[in-house]
Parts: structure tokens; C-alpha cells; sequence
């Protein structure tokens, strides 16, 4: 009986400290420790691809290295120790997007009268441009002292979005004494979608330039500003992540806080062909500021407050290094 009890404590001794050390059969350490860098990426094209994979899924496509947050933003932790760590995000990206149109050139009565009359064709052309800078800083405990660690902390984020569009006509605008000669806005100046560059009777009766004896008249946007955008947000967050290999690990988190953004007005300049107050038909432009600025106050779960939804919710695969 005492050979049986001594070898079962022997063997939940065994047990025991093999449970304690986590390293690998290499000797390399399973959790990270203070001085490791840490980054995440979107483990879910890769759980996707294997369940396909087995699953015989016709058109598996591999999966690929995204970014885990919705908006590409590049994160990272630094060990302090096994147990604390700082976490940083950093997100800048530029877009411009330009789509030219063909259309006939005006006037659209051509002298030319010999046959064929070929009708000329000019270039419009819009070109949207936008820019995000994101900045985000925090801080994350860990408990656990098996593979499968705990973690909780604070994360403090601020982004600021850009976007505008500039719209160039292949026919400028003509204000002539022949009718057929008159060069005024119309739908042709269209994009297709929302790229819009036609605004009926968006020109004001009271601007200077542009009166029309006292009524609106169509104009074309030359340019137009779609508001900045502003967000400011505090969550906190915990978390969990199994580590599968020597410092690498799947892992989730899910975080509650509040948000703040501020979206300013849309503005745009507007150019068309007009009567002045003396009667004279003229082309002129003005700048109009919609005055649609908007204020949101966020308060929940992640998916409430959008600067950090991408974190949340999302399984994780983490590298340590």
C-alpha cells in the first residue's frame, strides 16, 4: 500500500512539473517574456482554408497575410515583464482614384458640313482623394500560468479621415451673344455612381455673379470638400489566447468604452452660366457650405464604438519575438 501511494504521488509529481514547464522539448520558452515584441494578424482566412481544405470546397483559395483591424491599422505589443505589456497601433494610408468620361464637344451645332460630320470628343474627368492617420496606445495584465493566458487593460485611440473630390470638364462654360454658342451645365457632365459633377439648380438666385434674374440656376461642381472627419475613443478591453506553439498563440478579445467623432460640413464650388444684375449673360462660381456637420457620441461594446470594432470579436494568430 505505501509502494502504491508513493508512486502515485510520485507520478502527480511528474505530472506536475511537466504541467509547470513551459518549454518547449528544445528548451524554448512557450509564453513571451520581458523584451519581446509581439504582432497579430487575422487568423480567420487560415481557419477558413483548412476547414475548406478538408471539407473539399471547390475554389479554396489560400489565405493571405490581412491586417486584424477593419481599417488596416498596423498593431504590436512590448513585454515589460511576463506580465505587463504596452500596445501600440499606427495607421496612415493614402487613396486617389480618377475616372475620365468622354464626352461631345460643344457647341453641338459644328460648322463643318462636310460629310461624315464626325463629332468631336473631349475628356471630363473627376479624382477622388482621401487620407486616414490613426494612432492608438495602451496597456494589457496578463494572468495564466499554463499555455492558456488571460489578459485585460486600456487602449486610447485618435483618427482623423480626409476625403475630397475635383471634377475638370472637356467643354468650359461659354456666355456668348449667338445662342448656338451658349456653353451651360447639363447631365452629360454626369459620372456614373455617386461621382456626380451635375447639381441642378444648386447655384444660389443671390449670388453675385450668378443671378438669372433672380432665379437658381443648374451648375456643375468644379470641386467639393466632403468633410473631415475627427474620432476620439477610450475602451477597455480582456482577452484570451491559447498558446499553440513556442510564442505563438490564437487568441481573441472583446472590449467595451466610449467613442466621440466629429464630422464637419460638406463645401463645394460650384461654376455656371448666368444673368448678372445688369443683364449680361455671364459665367461665375461659387463656394457653398452645406452646413451638414454631425456629432456622435458612441457608448458600448466595440461594435458600437467604430475606431476599435476591428479589434474586437476577432480570432487572432499572435507571434512573439
Amino acid at each position: 500500500m505505501r509502494k502504491s501511494i508513493a508512486l502515485v504521488a510520485l507520478a502527480f509529481g511528474v505530472t506536475s512539473a511537466f504541467a509547470q514547464d513551459l518549454t518547449s522539448k528544445k528548451g524554448e520558452p512557450i509564453l513571451p517574456e520581458a523584451g519581446d515584441w509581439g504582432i497579430g494578424i487575422d487568423a480567420n482566412p487560415f481557419l477558413n482554408y483548412a476547414g475548406n481544405f478538408f471539407g473539399k470546397t471547390n475554389n479554396n483559395v489560400a489565405p493571405g497575410f490581412n491586417f486584424f483591424t477593419q481599417n488596416q491599422t498596423i498593431t504590436g505589443r512590448y513585454f515589460l515583464d511576463a506580465t505587463h505589456a504596452v500596445r501600440g497601433s499606427f495607421n496612415i494610408g493614402f487613396n486617389s482614384n480618377t475616372i475620365n468620361q468622354p464626352v461631345a464637344q460643344l457647341p453641338s451645332n459644328p460648322t463643318n458640313t462636310v460629310f461624315p460630320n464626325p463629332t468631336n470628343i473631349v475628356q471630363n474627368s473627376w479624382k477622388n482623394g482621401g487620407t486616414t492617420i490613426g494612432i492608438g496606445a495602451g496597456y494589457e495584465i496578463r494572468k495564466g500560468k499554463t499555455r492558456l493566458q488571460g489578459y485585460y487593460g486600456g487602449d486610447v485611440g485618435f483618427m482623423v479621415t480626409t476625403n475630397s473630390d475635383k471634377f475638370t470638364y472637356g467643354n468650359a462654360l461659354v456666355a456668348s451673344t449667338t445662342p448656338s454658342m451658349v456653353v451651360t451645365p447639363s447631365s452629360a457632365d454626369n459620372f456614373t455612381g455617386t461621382n456626380n459633377g451635375y447639381a441642378a439648380n444648386n447655384v444660389l438666385a443671390s449670388t453675385p455673379s450668378i443671378q438669372n434674374n433672380g432665379a437658381n440656376v443648374d451648375a456643375r461642381i468644379t470641386s467639393r470638400n466632403n468633410g473631415t472627419s475627427f474620432m476620439f475613443g477610450v475602451r477597455g478591453f480582456v482577452g484570451a489566447e491559447y498558446f499553440i506553439l513556442p510564442k505563438m498563440s490564437i487568441g481573441g478579445e472583446f472590449g467595451w468604452g466610449i467613442g466621440f467623432q466629429h464630422v464637419g460640413a460638406q463645401s463645394m464650388t460650384l461654376e455656371s452660366v448666368g444673368n448678372n444684375s445688369s443683364g449680361n449673360l455671364v459665367t461665375g462660381s461659387t463656394t457653398i457650405d452645406a452646413k451638414n456637420a454631425t456629432n456622435n457620441f458612441m457608448l458600448g461594446t466595440d461594435n458600437k464604438n467604430s475606431i476599435f470594432n476591428g479589434l474586437s470579436g476577432q480570432l487572432r494568430f499572435n507571434m512573439y519575438f
